[in-house]
Order: C-alpha cells, then structure tokens, then sequence
C-alpha cells in the first residue's frame, strides 16, 4: 500500500463514523442553549417546541438558559462545542440587532452559524391605558404632532427590539416623542398606569393580562397583516403610518459545520411539530404565529433584519456597546 493510499484510507476511517453518526442522528441527548432567562417567552416557547422534537426524534432536548450580555456569551457557547448537531441556539432578532449594536462581536452570525429553521414570529403592540384620551393611534400621533417633544413612550431597555421599535416608529410616523427605556415591561406596564408614559411598546405575552383586564387598550401591532391573537387590532400602517414594520422572531441554529444531515432532520422535525394544532394554540396564546421555514429562508431573514436595525440605530444616534 503506498504513503497516498494510506493517507486516503486513514481519512476516510476518520470520516466514516462522523457521516453514521449525523445519519443516525440524533442518538444521544441534545443541548438548545437559549440566551434569555427562565420564565420568559423565549425559553417557554422554546421549551414547547423542543418538548415536542423530544418525542418527535426519540430523544431529550434539553434546554439551558445562558442569558445576559445580549447573548454574545451563549452564542460562544455554542460556536465553542462540537458542531455536530447536539449544541444548538436560539437565534432571534436580538441576534440581528446585536451586530450593529456592538462594536466589535466575537462571531459572525450569518457565516459562523448554521441555520435551520425559524420557530415563531411575533409583533410589537403599541398600547395606551383605557383610561387615557387616545381612542386609536391617530389620536397619538396628532397628539404628539401638537406639542413636540411632550409625550413619553415606554419601552424595555435601549436597543431592545421593544426600544428600536420605538425609534423606527419615531421616524416612520415623523413625529417627536421621549422614549423612556425601563429595566423590564411591569415597571414600564406601571408608568403607563401612573401616565408617566402615555403609551407603551411591547410584546404581546408582556400586555397580555393587563389587556384581558382591560386595563390597557392595543392601539396598533407592528407586522405586515394583522396578529391572528388581535384580529381586531389594526396593523400601524393600517392606522395611517406607511412603511411602519416589525416582526420579531425565534429560530433554531448550530455551529456552522454542523452536519447537513441533522441540519436535514431537524428542520423536517420542526416544520412538523409546528404544524400541529395544539403547539400553534400554545404559540397564539403568547401572541406568537407558529412559523417553519428553510435553512436559507432563516439565513435571509438573518441578514435582511441584520440591514434593517443597523440603519435605526445609526439615525437613532444609540452608542455602541
């Protein structure tokens, strides 16, 4: 046997179990690292999903909670492991914000992971208290047309995609306003209630209970066509500002040479398992659209949104971190 032929046997040795194993995948536990804390709506809808992936693949998907420093450290986390498919991540578009956000990233997220495939999207709602003056968003915006600089909006913390929202509604809608940023949705839920701010932008899971109290009235949501957990609400440029659009999201990734095998088996597995009726029941209540799609759907997702909140943040005038 001679030196090339042994180097090419010995390689293929070394490849063939890699290849059995992504075919045989998964056959052992996997990890979903989710950058968020325990309790909130990306680690309950994450847990809905990979609880049913469980019992769809045979096998535990175990999730760990990795939150803080706007997820640069449980995105290294998992660019760190194994790329073989047992490390995965959950992407969102706090993962598109944080390019343009921060002044240097430690990682790509477009070419050093491996997309496959979105979970669930999900709108901003723009809220006012019931008991305030503003009927619809037309009220607010001539209201902050006529005295500028007056009104107050809340949001969660500066370059949330909560605040960016507020910035982009700021240009869209050609109005001034303060944007007040709190350390999480209560206390700003509470200023509103006090009228320290005169509307609120959030998530639906974060408005959900003072909006079935009737305590806060939905003025707006944020996407394209109307949110199927607020049918009645109208989108914002349904209410008259054109160009106004945002649509968060959820989407499973894992380091970029994992295997296109389990990428494969994965995303067949997910577009299952969000096509069955009582997790898209779980999803609407959270006010989020259960919601498959390609790896390269995911990627162009990625980096249109990538596009998008570098522009806001740069006419925002929001320092990098």
């Amino acid at each position: 046997m001679t030196r090339n032929v042994r180097i090419a046997v010995t390689a293929l040795l070394v490849v063939l179990p890699t290849v059995a194993q992504a075919q045989n995948y998964p056959n052992r536990p996997v990890r979903v690292v989710v950058p968020f804390g325990a309790g909130g709506v990306a680690d309950v809808t994450t847990r809905i999903a990979v609880d049913k992936l469980g019992e769809k693949l045979g096998q535990r998907f175990v999730v760990e909670n990795q939150p803080g420093a706007g997820g640069i450290n449980a995105a290294r986390s998992v660019l760190a492991s194994p790329p073989d498919g047992y490390t995965l991540f959950l992407a969102s578009n706090g993962t598109a914000v944080s390019v343009a956000l921060f002044k240097s990233l430690p990682f790509d997220p477009v070419k050093d992971f491996a997309a496959v495939s979105l979970l669930g999207s999900f709108d901003l709602i723009l809220a006012t208290s019931a008991a305030g003056p503003f009927r619809t968003l037309q009220d607010f915006v001539k209201a902050a047309r006529e005295q500028p600089g007056k009104l107050n909006v809340g949001t969660i913390n500066v370059g949330s995609t909560q605040n960016l929202g507020a910035e982009l509604f700021k240009t869209a809608a050609d109005v001034d306003f303060q944007i007040v940023p709190y350390r999480n949705s209560p206390e700003a839920l509470v200023a509103l209630l006090r009228n320290d701010v005169q509307m609120v932008i959030d998530f639906h899971a974060a408005l959900k209970s003072q909006l079935t109290d009737q305590k806060i009235r939905a003025l707006a949501t944020s996407g394209a066509a109307r949110s199927q957990s607020l049918p009645d609400v109208p989108t914002v440029q349904e209410a008259g500002v054109r160009g106004y659009e945002v649509t968060s999201w959820n989407a499973l990734a894992g380091p970029g040479a994992m295997p296109k095998e389990a990428i494969a088996t994965l995303n067949k597995a997910v577009r299952e398992v969000l096509a069955d009726a009582d997790l898209k029941k779980r999803y609407l209540e959270l006010g989020i659209e259960a919601k498959a799609s390609s790896p390269e759907e995911m990627k162009t997702r990625l980096q249109t949104e990538i596009g998008k909140w570098a522009k806001v943040i740069e006419r925002a005038n929001i320092p990098k971190q």
